[in-house]
């Protein structure tokens, strides 16, 4: 596999997407959920920021997903430009509502040394960073479906 096959999630085929060319979407847009609601009713969690955060991290080979349970894992993602380093990522969508407070990111991070990786720290700027873009990607998913 190519080193630059996860950069761009729309080129990776069905590898680490659940439900085909869009990947996976529940309760976003028009009459998403049982009364109209927009808030992610088809989930067990905030549908914006569970999109948010799978498009964030689309970046990186996904393990698992628990759209019930609000729980994304990836698989290591080493760098292309970053020899001898990988990153895994967890995101946890907290709840219902589009809040700051809503998602969680753990960053993982592993560097090799004499042929074994053994984990590294990670700053909490880097884990931050990775949350706020989640946020901002959220907010624009609500923004374009309420503009439909």
């Amino acid at each position: 596999m190519a080193d630059n096959e996860y950069q761009d999630y729309r080129t990776k085929g069905d590898r680490g997407k659940m439900g085909g060319d869009q990947g996976l979407v529940f309760g976003i847009g028009k009459g998403a959920g049982t009364s109209g609601s927009q808030d992610g009713a088809a989930l067990g969690v905030n549908a914006y920021l569970w999109r948010g955060a799978l498009d964030t991290l689309a970046f990186m080979p996904l393990a698992s997903a628990d759209p019930f349970g609000g729980v994304i894992i990836t698989d290591w993602y080493q760098p292309p430009t970053a020899g001898g380093e990988r990153f895994k990522a967890t995101a946890y969508i907290l709840g219902r509502q589009l809040r700051a407070d809503g998602i969680r990111v753990s960053i993982f991070r592993q560097v090799q040394q004499n042929g074994q990786w053994v984990d590294a720290s990670v700053s909490q700027t880097t884990t931050g960073e990775i949350e706020n873009k989640v946020l901002a990607r959220a907010r624009e998913l609500r923004a374009q479906t309420a503009s439909q």
